[in-house]
């Protein structure tokens, strides 16, 4: 517990530095690539300090230059550093709107309009982020969802929501189904002690959309799509 609280003071440090840092570089944040950048070292920080390694499979499938939309399980607070660390790509993330008022880091997110802000509360709102999303996606970045909503309790699979396959019909674009294994355990959801390991990250295929093909378009997707994670993801 004590090399925990450790660890975590130094993710605290590393969180602070790295949101100053962003907040001074906004002002040549035009496209996200510096945002991007630097939230990559800030990924592998917090990894290294933590003891966590990640692995990478299914490279090939990603094509250079094509933008995807990588819809993922969720089971760890690790998920997100693992996946902006372990993928060779300019990745956008949504995120809770409310973290935005959080200083420092909260503000680098709000304030350098890299990754996209949603209101869970607000339908409407909740709208709006998937259309940013799509907007994004179509000026050359890719996305990032979380198909469950939120992190797993017990490192089991849960049901997939629509929203995901909602943008992903929205916007036309490839969609990778991603499986993390190996997160929960490291720091599953309501716990504070982290336990060092290993994440691997394997990458589908991708899976071509019918843009515009409206509600049985997102079933299909959602249907094919949990297929190919729930085939690759280890219960822990």
């Amino acid at each position: 517990m004590i090399l925990s609280i450790i660890k975590i003071i130094l993710i605290f440090v590393i969180s602070v530095l790295s949101g100053v840092a962003a907040l001074i570089t906004i002002p040549i944040n035009k496209d996200g690539r510096v945002f991007h950048y630097l939230a990559k070292l800030y990924a592998k920080g917090i990894l290294l300090v933590s003891g966590v390694k990640v692995k990478t499979v299914g490279i090939e499938n990603l094509q250079e230059g094509q933008s995807y939309i990588y819809v993922s399980n969720h089971a760890s607070g690790f998920d997100i550093p693992a996946v902006i660390a372990g993928i060779p790509d300019q990745i956008r993330l949504v995120y809770k709107k409310e973290l935005g008022k959080v200083p420092i880091w909260g503000w680098a997110l709000k304030y350098n309009k890299t990754y996209i802000p949603i209101d869970r509360a607000s339908g409407t709102d909740a709208i709006k982020s998937l259309e940013e999303a799509a907007e994004k996606i179509k000026n050359g970045a890719s996305v990032l969802l979380f198909a469950e909503g939120t992190r797993t309790k017990d490192g089991k699979l849960q049901p997939f929501k629509r929203g995901a396959f909602n943008l992903a019909v929205k916007s036309g674009v490839p969609v990778i189904p991603l499986t993390i294994n190996g997160s929960y355990k490291i720091l599953p959801k309501k716990k504070f002690r982290i336990v060092p390991g290993q994440i691997t990250l394997v990458l589908g295929k991708p899976i071509e959309v019918k843009a515009n093909g409206g509600k049985q378009e997102e079933l299909r997707l959602m249907d094919e799509v949990y297929r190919v994670i729930s085939t690759n993801y280890v219960e822990q």
